[in-house]
């Protein structure tokens, strides 16, 4: 299987990624130790930084796209003003377990809902596995950036819904319509804007977001995967809340990371909540 990414090396808070042919330095607060390979650094396509704002270094060697392959899913890559690419490849992990597990439990008979779902990657990966998708983000541009990604990967004609909205608002609709989802997978912000400028708070909304998750479950649902990019929320943390909210589902958390010839990076968590029916799943990440 190809891949495009590898993290090269990591130190002095930052990271030194490799997307294709286009290598990247970029922030990385949680690499606290010393980079192991300096010099190679050196080599970097460019740079960006948050030491005076937002700022790249040596953008325009960067191409205006490009695209790369990792986990088995094609990307459409751009540098971004805020240092982004359209892509998160700490998610890489999740992206095969999700597109392994709903194609070892009836690929085509499950239905996806995938909220706060940027440029698309677990949405290619539960399409790629065989489900129905509904892709849901606030933003208009990043709903079209993971439909071109849809497109590279032969998925144009998939049955996926493309919605631009507020999750909260889409979710209390779905419900009452009597729509329903065999997996959800979220990944919210720790401060973000719906589509008509509501505010998302994840310390005060996160457990309304559950609540309702729980209420656009169908009534033999595969899994739940909520993941998070906020400092300060604990594999512990997640799973206290989620084994609360699903009492009776097999609960596994884990660590995001970047990884390649460096020392792993932590770059947020996951936590999967996998129900009784989930019974071919690989549960390793």
């Amino acid at each position: 299987m190809s891949d495009d990414y590898e993290l090269m090396d990591s130190g002095d808070g930052k990271k030194y990624e490799r997307f294709g042919n286009v290598s990247l330095v970029r922030p990385c607060s949680q690499a606290m130790w010393r980079p192991e390979r300096p010099a190679d650094w050196l080599r970097a396509t460019a740079m960006f930084d948050r030491e005076d704002g937002n700022r790249w270094h040596n953008r325009g060697a960067l191409p205006k796209e490009w695209t790369i392959e990792t986990s088995g899913i094609k990307f459409r890559l751009s540098g971004t003003d805020f240092g982004h690419l359209g892509i998160f490849p700490e998610q890489r992990s999740q992206w095969k377990w999700i597109r392994d597990t709903i194609a070892a439990n009836g690929g085509s008979r499950n239905s996806v809902l995938n909220l706060f779902a940027y440029s698309g990657g677990s949405t290619m990966a539960a399409a790629l596995g065989g489900a129905e998708a509904c892709h849901l983000d606030a933003s208009k541009g990043m709903v079209q950036w993971a439909r071109d990604n849809a497109a590279l990967n032969g998925l144009k004609n998939h049955p996926i819904r493309w919605i631009t909205d507020d999750a909260h608002k889409f979710m209390e609709r779905e419900n009452r319509r009597g729509r329903r989802y065999d997996a959800v997978i979220f990944d919210p912000p720790t401060f973000g804007r719906g589509a008509n400028g509501e505010m998302y708070k994840i310390e005060r909304d996160l457990k309304k977001t559950i609540s309702l998750v729980k209420g656009v479950l169908s009534d033999k649902p595969l899994f739940v995967l909520f993941s998070s990019h906020t400092p300060g929320l604990s594999c512990i943390v997640a799973a206290n809340i989620m084994s609360q909210a699903f009492p009776d589902a097999k609960i596994e958390t884990g660590e995001m990371l970047l990884e390649g010839r460096s020392f792993p990076c932590p770059s947020g968590i996951y936590c999967r909540v996998v129900f009784p029916r989930a019974v071919c799943y690989n549960s390793m990440p």
